[in-house]
């Protein structure tokens, strides 16, 4: 029997749709800049765009309700919008897209504009405690897959978009995640933000919403 020198965290997980299972999280990868107009916003040529990856750790998740801290060291924390693909068991011993959910990468943005000035990595921007609020997973195909994907801060949109702008469609996402990763069932792939990216503060109230999914809803604590 192994005999930890204290004992190990529950593993982070989200409740499935309709079902007492719950989808154990392995890792989160996330794309950048797959919607041709946030490039834009941020700076980058969509045309001459090539897939890249950041992570974060399976533990930032906050699931169940739950309302993600104000982090430290940032005085300009953003919201991302994200659809959220989720890897479980395929044919033949394989990895497939089995579920879907509805997520917000939170990013200290302060801190990426300075990682990205020194060439630097994006870890304590993107990979911090509870930096990736997500939804429960929906098993099956995704149930629209042209829908609309907002989000809105204290009622008042703030990204409005449809998810068949998204420059690399999911599944090619997940190929070229595939090329740099041993994926594994457990492995959530945040799939990319619109435009319309912007900051928040403690106390605001965060709604993500994507046709067919259940909505993504939370209040930022100081």
């Amino acid at each position: 029997m192994t005999q930890w020198l204290f004992a190990p965290r529950p593993a982070p997980s989200l409740p499935i749709v309709g079902s007492d299972q719950r989808f154990p999280v392995r890792r989160i990868l996330c794309v950048g800049q797959n919607y041709a107009a946030h490039a834009r916003e941020m700076g980058s040529d969509p045309d001459k765009q090539t897939p890249f990856f950041f992570t974060k750790p399976g533990d930032a998740i906050v699931s169940d309700g739950a309302n993600p801290s104000y982090p430290s060291a940032t005085a300009n924390l953003h919201y991302e919008a994200e659809l959220v693909a989720a890897i479980g068991p395929g044919e033949d011993g394989g990895v497939a897209i089995v579920g879907w959910a509805v997520g917000c990468d939170l990013t200290r943005r302060d801190l990426q504009a300075e990682a990205k000035t020194a060439g630097r990595p994006w870890d304590a921007a993107k990979g911090f405690d509870q930096s990736a609020p997500c939804g429960p997973i929906s098993l099956g195909d995704l149930p629209s897959p042209d829908g609309a994907i907002r989000l809105s801060v204290n009622d008042e949109t703030r990204q409005d978009s449809v998810l068949n702008d998204m420059i690399l469609n999911p599944d090619r996402i997940v190929a070229a995640a595939a090329a740099l990763w041993s994926l594994q069932p457990g492995d959530l792939i945040f799939t990319g933000t619109p435009s319309g990216v912007g900051p928040v503060k403690p106390g605001d109230r965060v709604v993500v919403t994507i046709d067919g999914l259940e909505t993504l809803s939370f209040e930022v604590q100081s």
